[in-house]
Parts: C-alpha cells; structure tokens; sequence
C-alpha cells in the first residue's frame, strides 16, 4: 500500500504555466542544488575570461613598450591608472552582460544553467523583459555579492588586528537570510526572482514525442471528415509555435475534451489569423498538430531547434 502510494506520489517541482493563448504548458521548477551549481559554472567562467583577459592586456601593453623602445618596467606616468580604469570597465561590462544577453536570448538561460539544464521563464507565461533580467541580476548582487565582498574585506581588517565590532555578525546574518531564502518557499524563489515575477526551471532534453493516433476527425492531407474542409497552414502560421507547444496540443488531443478543444482551437485562430467558425475544432487542430510537426521534424533534420514560442 506505501509502495502504490508512494508511486502515484505528485511532484513538489511540478507546476503549470498558462500562456496568454491559453495553452497550459507543465513543466518542471529546477532544483536548488542546479541553481546554485549553474551559478558556480558561471562564475567560475567569467573569473577564468577575465583572468585571461588582464594577461592579454599585460602582454600586449609589453610588447607595445618593448616595440616602440621603452623599458616595459619602467610605465608612463599614468599608464598603470590608465589599465585600471580598462579593467574595471571590462569587468563591470563582463559580469552584467554575460547574464544580461545569453538570459534575453532565446534559451533563456546562461552557460552554467545550459549545462545543467535549466533556465528562466517569466511566472507570467509571457516573453521575458529585459527589466525582469536586470532586476533578478541585481538583486543577487545585494543577496549575496556585496555582503560576502563586505564580510571577506572585514575579515582581512580582523586578521590584522582591527576591531571591526558587529558589523561581521551583521553581513554574516544578511547572507544567510538571502541564501537560505529559497528554502522558506515553495516555488524555490531567491528574492531576485520574486521581484522580477520569474521562475527557474528544467528544461529537459527530450525529442518529439512518438506520432499521434489520432481518432480520425481529420484525414491524412489534412482534410476534414467532418466538413471535408481540406487544412493547409503556411510557413508564417506554423513558426509561431514550437516544440513545447506541439507536445501541449498532443496532449490535448489525446484527453479530447470538448471544452479544451473549443478553447485552444479559437486562440490558434486568432493567433494566426483564421475565422474560427464552429463544429470542426478536432479536425483543425489535429490537420495543424500534423503539419506543425512535419515542420519541426524537418528543421531538426538541418539541426534546427525551436523550443517553444519565444525562441
């Protein structure tokens, strides 16, 4: 009885994300342990590219000395200041635009997360913003950078005698809070995500499920039996979906509730410009399920990908 029990056990990590069409896409949050170690992977590159980074500009700054005659030990006056300036801009560029262009990208998702297998989406099911981005970036700075950049200063100041009172427990308290703060909610949230309205989630590396069985309401080419409507979608009306999307109207068809069918059959329509109409929604969307999979199976074929809407 526990092991029955135990197997139909729903997942925590399990959630539904309802697309302004309409579609209700399930998917799967990412768990803290990926989180944190798409992190460390992230952190770990932009350190190792900055690091190379300053090496090249050293090298180069030499052999510029070197080759116009100067004593590479012996810098101009403000030489040094001048490659300060050029690093720290360079690093302020390198750790905001990493995030900030690979998280607005398609994927969603950075180097780190893509090598786990997560990435972000808005809570909302819409396109993610780029103030959505900047704010979860941000607010991780004030969550854990400045108070462990703070604390590891206080601890320097300590070692070397100096009194820096409780200041230390504070950061120290600070930090916990933010780091232990995506235990004390369900959803696995760090405030950054709360105030950006995003999720982190899996995103699992799955092809096209196998062929529909389809219960005949539409024929092979694509014509109703219903009507004898023949459903032939272009070019422009079958890219607005991808792979995420396929598989949701997959599923629908396969449950075949009216309701739904009704439902997702008028904002497809909408979405791509059709009349409705009334009375033939299985055979629409069953003649759009094939045809938007012969799409997509095609472009994998030339090793292109399209995850869902937004990509």
């Amino acid at each position: 009885m526990n092991k029955a029990a135990a197997a139909i056990k729903p997942d925590k990590r399990a959630r539904t994300l309802i697309t302004p069409e309409g579609l209700a896409l399930p998917l799967t949050l990412a768990s803290r342990g990926a989180r944190a170690g798409a992190l460390i992977i992230d952190m770990v590159i932009i350190v190792i590219g900055l690091i190379a980074f300053q090496w090249v500009m050293q090298a180069l700054f030499e052999g510029v000395m070197e080759g116009i005659g100067f004593d590479p030990q012996q810098r101009l006056p403000g030489s040094a200041e001048f490659l300060v300036i050029i690093s720290v801009l360079i690093g302020f560029a390198a750790w905001y635009g990493y995030f900030l262009v690979q998280e607005l990208g398609p994927r969603g998702a950075t180097l780190g997360k893509r090598l786990v297998g997560i990435r972000i989406a808005a809570r909302g099911g819409g396109r993610l913003t780029p103030e959505a981005v900047i704010a979860r970036n941000l607010l991780r700075d004030i969550e854990v950078f400045y108070p462990l950049i703070a604390l590891l200063i206080l601890i320097g100041l300590s070692s070397q005698g100096e009194d820096v009172g409780a200041l230390g427990f504070v950061l120290t308290g600070w930090l916990l809070l933010f780091l232990l703060f995506p235990f004390f909610n369900r959803d696995c949230l760090r405030a950054g995500d709360i105030v950006a309205g995003t999720w982190v989630v899996e995103r699992p590396r799955t092809r096209l499920a196998a062929v529909l069985s389809t219960q005949g309401a539409a024929t092979a080419e694509g014509a109703s039996e219903v009507t004898g409507v023949r459903y032939d979608f272009g070019e422009a009306e079958l890219s607005i979906y991808g792979e995420r999307e396929l598989q949701t109207l997959e599923r629908l068809l396969r449950d075949s509730q009216p309701d739904a069918l009704k439902a997702v059959h008028a904002t497809i329509c909408r979405k791509i410009g059709w009349d409705p109409g009334a009375g033939d929604e299985r055979a629409f969307l069953e003649a759009f399920y094939g045809q938007l999979r012969s799409r997509l199976e095609a472009d994998m074929r030339f090793g292109k990908r399209k995850a869902d809407k937004f990509s």
